[in-house]
């Protein structure tokens, strides 16, 4: 099974585990998440990468950027198309945007490879977000220069009162915003064991709970790095 997340964690030592051949000898390793927390409910503290060779029983441990969060989650799967299972490693941080932070290693023999880092990712994938008049919102996605434009008319009047004159025009400029990830998922959209990854990027308006949407992206490898495949925009079907 490539996914395993405990949910009885002590107050230190591993907090998420995952076994599988990640290094290329066609032998099963095991890979943890090390950490520490002072109760059950408590933030996750100093969480550390670590492998265990299959082969010698060695231990290699990673450091990580972002090393706090709650319930940590490892996927092990192949997103290179080198036959050799990469590590995801996700960890929610808890924040009221139900943000994650993600990062891929490949482990290939023995040598911890950085593919992905969220933090990288949230600062190449930009946008804008604009109240336009007549119930209109403009979102920009500044690194493909696409937009796309949501359209508000549905929302219940109170909402749409606070923003707009009774003819449609703005009553003030109001800019809302992205969210850094707020979920990544591994899909193996051809089923042919090789993952790619979608992102999903919630929208939000006047305030952090008035959410708009969601930009998904579709990332793939393209031999040196996790590049735009395809975006879509997703709205709530109550809106």
């Amino acid at each position: 099974m490539n996914v395993y997340a405990n949910p009885t964690m002590r107050n230190s030592g591993v907090v998420a585990f995952a076994r599988g051949d990640v290094n290329g000898d066609h032998i099963p390793d095991h890979v943890y998440v090390t950490g520490f927390k002072q109760s059950d409910v408590s933030i996750i503290q100093n969480m550390t990468l670590v492998v265990q060779d299959g082969a010698t029983g060695r231990y290699i441990s990673i450091p990580l950027k972002e090393n706090m969060g709650y319930d940590p989650m490892v996927f092990l799967g192949d997103f290179t198309e080198d036959g050799v299972r990469d590590i995801l490693l996700t960890i929610p941080s808890g924040g009221s945007g139900g943000t994650t932070y993600n990062y891929i290693y490949s482990f290939v023999h023995n040598t911890p490879l950085l593919l992905f880092d969220s933090d990288v990712y949230n600062k190449r994938y930009q946008y804008k977000v604009t109240y336009k008049d007549y119930y209109k919102v403009e979102v920009l996605s500044k690194l493909n220069n696409t937009k796309y434009i949501i359209d508000l008319s549905l929302r219940v009047p109170d909402y749409l009162n606070e923003i707009y004159n009774t003819d449609g025009k703005l009553i003030t400029p109001i800019n809302g915003w992205v969210d850094p990830i707020s979920g990544l998922y591994p899909v193996d959209f051809d089923a042919n064991k090789l993952y790619e990854l979608l992102v999903y990027q919630q929208i939000a308006g006047k305030y952090h709970a008035d959410s708009l949407g969601y930009i998904q992206n579709r990332l793939k490898w393209n031999g040196y790095m996790f590049a735009l495949d395809y975006q879509d925009l997703a709205i709530f079907g109550s809106q």
